[in-house]
């Protein structure tokens, strides 16, 4: 079994380092639909091939050693002691239902512990495999960083179960410390929140023993630096440990921002914030009261987001090129004549490895009320399928068996996604209803057949939970395995029916062809109306057509 879990491990490690671009959103089990706890982790990593590990329960004997490798570089750094009994994880949620995500806010990069054993990946990777509830996940978090060392900059957690949600936020103290700072601060039932790479706990409830944890040297550790020389009652984790600039607030608290401004009214007075135009402005909170309950449905949207209908949107300027793309080219900064200029940062993003919806239910059994609705690539380009907490295996297109970051495979998932979304960029406003016409009639398949399924699990658990689980695990495998057959056909659809810069003509899912059966029909898109508006502002006369031309002779 060691040997089990340190190539796991290992396995986990071999993912390429991620960027500090990841998205997480959190809904309170009163704020959404069902009675769920839901959350969601954007693996935003740029270049990375990220495939879905499970990893069983296990039993293990007293003595053993786990080695723990760095998650982004496969630096072996030392190892820790074993748990006695480890839990089965599917991807970032185990059997009880607990899941985990994080975005990376760096912070100071003086308080980095080099020579600390646990970095952030393997943190969440480690409480999962030992952790019941969300509490619990924080308590294991929280000692073995005390014990063996944080090696990672600043990282914010999106902790969750059935029942709770929590964020913790956490930072070393520096090399050979061995030590961190951390504070972990519960969402309130009816409340949503939202964390993208940048501090989102400012002021907290230090005698809310309930529903607040930080350690305690939080606010010692920050005086001590000098960060910090107010009230205790008035420190903010955020302003000592990450302090404020235009990339943190543009870049990420925009993200949040967005998410809040489609289900909380007046956020308006937010946007100063967001945009980078105040530093000084009043933080957004921690967390708000949606408008109303959210759905499954209503998160993946979110997923999808690029700032549409709000001041940072991207469809109103060049750089959505003749195509329209809600997408910008990385880096987010570039310079030109000796000054710098910057590029939008949407929760929907083109180098997502990754994305997930959690979705928990405490009113189920565990074996059917924990989803992690899965999806390689960016959330908009993609339908996430259903993979249930308790399965004994994953689906085949989201291991890595046969590929990997430059390997490509037709029975991977994540280069499939990939092939697909990135045939639609370039020509976003022709390609992307046609990929949305799939993506969204399998989502909506998965959505509507989701309580009948669960209904048959429900049924088969009540006498045996191994046969609700076998059910599930064949149902999820099923799901994938038609995800990934759709998307492949998708790729060649897109080829054949965009051909050259036309759109052949379709009737009842038939290409129509012209009398003789030799050429299909076809029109011939153009730009559009957004496109040639722009264009002819910017070149004036210079493409119009002469009025003599235009004369009856």
């Amino acid at each position: 079994m060691r040997k089990r879990l340190i190539a796991f491990f290992v396995a986990v490690m071999a993912v390429a380092a991620q960027s500090v671009a990841c998205t997480s959103v959190i809904v309170g089990k009163d704020a959404s639909v069902d009675g769920s706890v839901m959350c969601t982790y954007s693996c935003d990593s740029y270049g990375t091939f990220h495939p879905m590990y499970h990893f069983p329960a296990a039993k293990h004997e007293k003595g053993e050693m786990l080695k723990i490798y760095d998650r982004d570089t496969r630096v072996y750094h030392g190892e820790i002691p074993e748990a006695p009994i480890t839990y089965n994880v599917v991807g970032n949620m185990n059997e009880w239902q607990v899941t985990i995500g994080e975005t990376t806010f760096g912070g100071r990069s003086e308080l980095i512990d080099t020579t600390g054993i646990m970095d952030y990946g393997s943190l969440m990777n480690v409480a999962l495999q030992r952790s019941k509830t969300a509490r619990e996940a924080i308590s294991v978090m929280t000692s073995i960083a005390e014990t063996y060392g944080f090696n990672s900059s600043g990282e914010s957690f999106t902790i969750c179960d059935p029942n709770e949600a929590w964020i913790m936020e956490m930072v070393g103290c520096g090399i050979g410390s061995k030590a961190v700072a951390w504070v972990a601060v519960r969402i309130p039932d009816n409340a949503i929140s939202a964390h993208a790479n940048h501090t989102r706990i400012h002021k907290f409830d230090q005698k809310d023993k309930k529903n607040v944890m930080f350690s305690k040297n939080c606010i010692k550790f920050a005086r001590e630096k000098g960060w910090y020389t107010g009230k205790d009652a008035d420190f903010s984790f955020s302003k000592a440990y990450s302090p404020v600039d235009f990339g943190k607030l543009r870049y990420c608290e925009a993200r949040v921002w967005s998410f809040f401004n489609h289900f909380a009214d007046g956020f308006d007075k937010y946007l100063s914030y967001a945009m980078g135009e105040n530093p000084d402005a009043e933080p957004m909170p921690l967390w708000v009261v949606p408008n109303k309950k959210l759905s499954v449905q209503d998160v993946l949207n979110v997923l999808r987001d690029h700032y549409e209908g709000t001041p940072m949107a991207l469809d109103n300027d060049p750089g959505q090129g003749i195509y329209e793309a809600p997408y910008r080219p990385t880096p987010l900064s570039y310079e030109y004549n000796g000054k710098k200029y910057f590029n939008e940062r949407p929760i929907s993003t083109q180098q997502s490895a990754f994305v997930w919806i959690g979705q928990m239910r405490a009113h189920m059994p565990r074996e059917v009320g924990g989803v992690l609705w899965f999806a390689n690539d960016d959330s908009n380009m993609v339908p996430f399928t259903p993979v249930y907490c308790c399965n004994t295996d994953v689906p085949a297109c989201y291991k890595e068996e046969g590929c990997d970051a430059v390997t490509f495979s037709m029975d991977n998932a994540f280069w499939v996604c990939n092939w697909v979304s990135n045939m639609v960029y370039p020509r976003y406003s022709m390609m992307m209803p046609t990929l949305a016409a799939v993506r969204d009639s399998l989502q909506t398949d998965y959505l509507t057949n989701q309580p009948k399924i669960e209904a048959e699990a429900l049924s088969l658990q009540s006498a045996n939970p191994y046969q609700a689980v076998a059910f599930l695990t064949a149902y999820s495998n099923e799901k994938g395995a038609q995800m990934i057959s759709a998307w492949r056909n998708l790729a060649t659809k897109l080829i054949v029916k965009f051909n050259d810069g036309l759109c052949k003509t379709e009737k009842d899912g038939k290409y129509q062809f012209k009398k003789g059966g030799f050429q299909t029909e076809f029109t011939r898109p153009g730009y559009g109306e957004k496109t040639t508006k722009f264009l002819i502002e910017q070149t004036g006369e210079r493409f119009a057509i002469p009025a003599w031309s235009e004369s009856k002779h």
